[in-house]
């Protein structure tokens, strides 16, 4: 799922949730909903 793909790739870069939502623009707990997959888009 994309939710393991954005951990993976951030992990990988050793980067925090802190400092990838800094540079995508975003705050910290989109980040962290996006990791955990809370904040899935539904199909309408």
């Amino acid at each position: 799922m994309i939710n393991d793909n954005i951990r993976k790739y951030r992990k990988e870069k050793g980067i925090s949730q802190e400092e990838m939502a800094v540079r995508l623009h975003v705050v910290r707990q989109t980040v962290s909903k996006w990791e955990t997959g809370v904040s899935q888009t539904k199909g309408y």
